[in-house]
């Protein structure tokens, strides 16, 4: 079944528990948190106090997704703050490899992510380190971009990839998903649906979300 992490990038940050509650009980897999520091992408978001307040709300895993240079100066705050897994940039400055190894060393699920235009080969070196794989089908730093459609071909590149190497790996896709572009990314491979605007704009997401985690190759649309 696939699972869905609602981006609470596109929620009513004042009132980010109680929407981590709605996201819960919704049915929603994991929360996924971006987190941006100005610096690899222009966008500011919050950091590890925010989501250590915020991790009393919920037992939902907190999913990190850090857009932030040098990623391993910050590994273990957002581990004490209570995340399950962290993924971090192929593009980003700094020892990416030594952020993958102490996300492990904490005891937490290490992912990897680059942008559209980044070369999927570039993710070779850590795929058979990481436990997530997440696809970015729009550029980092911003919400409601449009997907990108030729970052279909690295969904199908990282399955073939798991499927000879690492059936359990996981593989994650963020930006622009809805009804439509999400159906397509598990049917190219990917098993986690990240999506902002396409949840939160509903009063009710728990039925999308049951739709969408019934999407696989033969589901309809």
């Amino acid at each position: 079944m696939t699972k869905i992490a609602p981006s609470m990038l596109s929620c009513d940050f004042s009132r980010l528990g109680e929407e981590l509650v709605r996201v819960e009980k919704s049915g929603a897999d994991w929360a996924h948190l971006d987190v941006m520091d100005g610096m690899f992408v222009p966008n500011l978001t919050f950091g590890a106090p925010i989501i250590k307040c915020a991790r009393h709300w919920t037992d939902i895993p907190f999913d990190a997704h850090l857009m932030i240079e040098d990623p391993v100066r910050y590994v273990e705050d957002f581990a004490k703050a209570g995340c399950d897994s962290i993924t971090v940039h192929t593009e980003a400055e700094g020892d990416i490899m030594a952020a993958v190894d102490k996300i492990h060393d904490l005891g937490l699920k290490a992912g990897i992510t680059m942008n559209p235009p980044t070369d999927v080969h570039d993710l070779d070196r850590y795929l058979d380190r990481v436990d997530l794989v997440l696809i970015m089908t729009v550029n980092a730093g911003f919400g409601g971009q449009k997907f990108h459609e030729e970052c279909i071909p690295k969904i199908e590149y990282v399955k073939k990839w798991a499927e000879d190497h690492n059936p359990g790996l996981e593989i994650s896709v963020d930006g622009g998903i809805n009804r439509e572009t999400g159906k397509r990314c598990v049917e190219a491979g990917a098993n986690v649906l990240v999506a902002g605007s396409a949840l939160f704009k509903l009063d009710d997401m728990s039925q999308e979300i049951s739709l969408w985690k019934g999407y696989g190759p033969d589901a309809e649309r």
